[in-house]
């Protein structure tokens, strides 16, 4: 699959972009895990055009995460548009390797985004979507690519025509959570409409496909079923970013890998640490960690006292002796199954 000039190979695996989970420590990690592309935070526009700090600090990169998306969202096409020559010259703005791709966010459903009418709130504007969408492929030199969904409800899944439109706009990737606005993360991911749109005979992009994609199992069928050329995984990596590893593994010998030892993931853990406060000093990286390490080791027997050290130790070399601890502990237990203990 290629974006652009960008090739990611033969179906590849994308880490969807997260707020407050795909920082640059988590990409990395899931990049040396196997995913194929990642993505930033969701990066709002007019933070951008305000010159917000923190905003901008999202648009921070390393060359090893390449490639690697920058994610903008917004709703005044003013902003969007400056907001993308912005994420086009983040390399300057950031000191940081910068963006390969610019990816509109059309797909976030969380009130505070879509109630405002970003994210998926600009699937009942589809026409603005696309002015907005055509507007940025022009002002920016890297390619452009959307991630979006169905419709904003059962009643207005308006994909399959809104996807040729977007492509018109000039799009070079399309991606597609198979879920309305309205379902937010709920029920099952629809991947018929996804499908469709990739049955189109007009459609000549590559479709990217989102949702409910949580084992090696459901990837290969993903692939195997709807044709997309690529897969994106987002919510199963979280407290798991070698599932990329192991869908690679699935799609390539058409078994399971054997299960992560615990040392293993340990190792994981520790080196996510690592990253964590090399990025976000001591202070930061360990608080924003704990998210992180309270999901390693979900499944573990007995585990619940010491996931409290976990998510309140501040001191990183008592949280590296907890690691330690727990390696040592239960470093002969093996963790069955991931849909059962991740949940999603």
């Amino acid at each position: 699959m290629k974006i652009g000039n960008i090739d990611l190979g033969d179906k590849p695996l994308l880490l969807a972009p997260m707020e407050d989970v795909t920082d640059p420590s988590f990409r990395l990690i899931c990049k040396e895990q196997g995913a194929d592309m990642v993505y930033t935070e969701f990066v709002s526009s007019d933070g951008l055009v305000r010159d917000v700090r923190k905003t901008i600090e999202k648009m921070s990169t390393s060359p090893q995460e390449s490639p690697v998306g920058i994610q903008i969202y917004g709703s005044d096409p003013d902003s969007m548009v400056e907001a993308a020559k912005m994420a086009d010259d983040a390399a300057r703005l950031t000191g940081g390797y910068g963006a390969d791709i610019i990816d509109i966010n059309f797909g976030c459903p969380v009130s505070r985004i879509a109630g405002r009418g970003a994210g998926s709130g600009m699937m009942r504007e589809p026409d603005k979507m696309v002015e907005i969408t055509r507007r940025v492929v022009e002002a920016v030199s890297k390619p452009v690519t959307v991630k979006t969904r169905l419709g904003w409800d059962d009643d207005s899944k308006i994909i399959v025509e809104l996807a040729e439109r977007l492509q018109d706009a000039g799009i070079q990737a399309l991606t597609i959570h198979g879920r309305t606005r309205c379902q937010m993360y709920k029920g099952e991911a629809d991947w018929s409409l996804i499908g469709q749109v990739k049955d189109n005979p007009r459609m000549h992009i590559p479709i990217i496909g989102n949702g409910d994609i949580n084992t090696p199992e459901k990837a290969a069928r993903a692939y195997a079923d709807y044709g997309v050329d690529g897969i994106m995984v987002g919510r199963a990596s979280f407290g798991h970013p070698w599932i990329f590893r192991e869908m690679k593994y699935f799609l390539e010998h058409g078994v399971a890998p054997e299960p992560l030892s615990v040392p293993e993931r340990v190792a994981i853990a520790k080196r996510h640490y690592a990253l964590s406060r090399q990025y976000k000093g001591d202070v930061r990286g360990t608080y924003e960690m704990r998210r992180h390490l309270s999901c390693y080791f979900k499944g573990l027997p007995d585990f619940k006292g010491t996931r409290m050290q976990l998510v309140t130790e501040m001191d990183p070399d008592k949280v590296i002796g907890i690691l330690d601890y727990i390696e040592e502990k239960w470093g002969g237990t093996t963790i069955e199954s991931q849909t059962n203990v991740y949940g999603v």
